[in-house]
């Protein structure tokens, strides 16, 4: 069994934790997401720990994309891939003119 652990971000790593926090924000924008936090009543708490969780994983696979890690995004592939063939759309924001 395979057991991975966690990476600190040192300060040579700062643009990948602007990234990762910027890719959250933006997973989270007009998602479901907020409609599930009011439905069920998620504390201030709960939600800073779901988009603190979202942010480090998005760090991790930037961090393993920028290294260009294949081995180890094709173990997290294969492990969470759950065949639910779920057709998936790739969605993705342009530049908005100010």
């Amino acid at each position: 069994m395979k057991i991975w652990k966690k990476i600190v971000l040192k300060e040579k790593n700062k643009d990948i934790n602007i990234i990762a926090n910027s890719l959250a924000n933006y997973i989270k924008k007009d998602s479901p997401l907020i409609d599930i936090y009011s439905k069920y009543n998620v504390s201030n708490e709960d939600i800073k720990n779901i988009e603190k969780h979202i942010a480090n994983r998005i760090a991790g696979l930037l961090l393993l994309y920028f290294s260009k890690d294949t081995k180890r995004i094709n173990d997290i592939v294969n492990k969470y891939n759950l065949n639910n063939n779920q057709l998936v759309t790739p969605e993705l924001e342009g530049y908005v003119e100010k």
